[in-house]
C-alpha cells in the first residue's frame, strides 16, 4: 500500500514538472469498446444499458479536441474476464497525451518517466525494434508478408499448437508473440513500433509504409507495459475500424456493442495532431517490487472484494 502510493505520487509530480494537467473523465458510458480482444462490463440504469469503461481513451480525445492541451489520468478501468498472474478484471491504468508529438517523443518521455520511478528501471539495457524485425530474429518468419500457413506450421512444430485460432493472422502472431518472442526480452526495456496495419486499433497508418500503423508497445523484462499510438484523427476512417470489429464480434459470437458516436462527433470537429500512451500500474508496481501475481500489489483481489 506505501509503494502504491508513492508510485502514484511520483507519477503525479513527474507530470506536474512537465505542465501536463491531470483529467477525470466518466466511467460509465451508454457505449461499449467494441475491440473483440476486450469485453466490457455492462450495468443497467434508469432501464439503459450502460458500461464501464476498458480504458478512459475516447473520453480524454474528446477533451483534446475541446483544446485541453496536453492530459494525463489515472483511472481504474474494467475488463471482462481477465483474471491470471498479470490480469486482474479491475486495474489502474495510467494514460496521457501529447499533442503535436511525434510518437517517437512519446517513447522517450516513456522511458524517461519509468527510469524516474525505480532506479532499478535505470540500470535495464533498452532496445528498439519493429514488429517485423523482431518477428524476424526469434522466428525466421516476416509477419507483415507470411501465411497463416506458416504461421500454423511453425507453431505445432515448436510444440504448442492451438485449436480454434483458425484462419485468424493476428491470432497466430498473438501466440507467437506471447510463447516465443516476449520470453527473449526478459532482461530489459523493449521498445517495438510499426505494429501491422490489422493491429492498428486507434492509430494511424504509417504515411510511408501502408503494411504498418503509427503504434508501440514497451517491455520490461518480457512483460508488456506500454501501448502507445499516434492517433487517428479521421472520423470516417475510425467508424469503419468500429463497424469492422463489431462484424468479427458477430461472426465470432461475441455481441455486437455500441460504439461511441460522441468520439466520432470529436473527430469531425478536430483532433489535433497528438500521440497517446496507456501503461499498466499494476504491472509496474509488481516489477518495481518483485510481485509474482497481481493481487499482491492490489489491497483486495475479486475473491476478496
Amino acid at each position: 500500500m506505501q509503494r502504491r502510493a508513492m508510485l502514484l505520487q511520483d507519477i503525479r509530480d513527474f507530470f506536474q514538472q512537465r505542465e501536463v494537467l491531470e483529467v477525470e473523465t466518466p466511467i460509465l458510458s451508454p457505449y461499449a469498446n467494441v475491440d473483440p480482444a476486450i469485453e466490457s462490463f455492462s450495468v443497467r440504469e434508469q432501464g439503459k444499458d450502460y458500461y464501464l469503461h476498458t480504458s478512459p481513451e475516447f473520453a480524454m480525445k474528446r477533451l483534446l479536441a475541446a483544446g485541453s492541451g496536453a492530459i494525463f489520468q489515472i483511472a481504474k478501468v474494467f475488463r471482462q474476464e481477465e483474471l491470471g498472474r498479470w490480469h486482474h478484471p479491475e486495474f489502474t491504468l495510467l494514460e496521457w497525451y501529447r499533442p503535436q508529438w511525434t510518437l517517437s517523443a512519446l517513447m522517450e518521455e516513456v522511458l524517461a518517466l519509468i527510469q524516474s520511478l525505480d532506479n532499478q528501471f535505470k540500470q535495464l539495457s533498452v532496445q528498439y525494434d519493429t514488429y517485423q524485425k523482431i518477428f524476424q530474429r526469434y522466428t525466421g518468419i516476416d509477419p507483415l508478408n507470411t501465411t497463416v500457413s506458416v504461421l500454423r506450421q511453425y507453431s505445432q512444430n515448436a510444440g504448442f499448437a492451438v485449436e480454434g485460432l483458425g484462419e485468424d493472422k493476428d491470432a497466430w502472431l498473438d501466440l507467437l508473440m506471447v510463447h516465443v518472442i516476449e520470453p527473449k526480452m526478459a532482461s530489459g526495456i523493449t521498445f517495438i513500433s510499426e505494429y501491422p496495419t490489422t493491429q492498428a486499433a486507434l492509430a494511424r497508418i504509417n504515411s510511408c509504409n501502408p503494411q504498418v500503423a503509427d503504434r508501440f508497445e514497451m517491455y520490461i523484462k518480457g512483460v508488456e507495459i506500454a501501448n502507445g499510438f499516434y492517433e487517428l484523427k479521421d472520423a470516417k476512417e475510425q467508424e469503419l475500424r468500429f463497424m469492422q470489429d463489431n462484424r468479427y464480434r458477430k461472426q465470432h459470437q461475441q455481441a455486437v456493442l455500441p460504439y461511441d458516436r460522441k468520439l466520432l462527433m470529436a473527430l469531425e470537429d478536430g483532433l489535433p495532431d497528438c500521440s497517446g500512451v496507456a501503461v499498466g500500474v499494476d504491472r509496474l508496481l509488481m516489477l518495481a517490487t518483485g510481485a509474482t501475481h497481481i493481487e499482491q500489489v492490489l489491497s483486495f483481489g475479486l475473491e476478496k472484494s
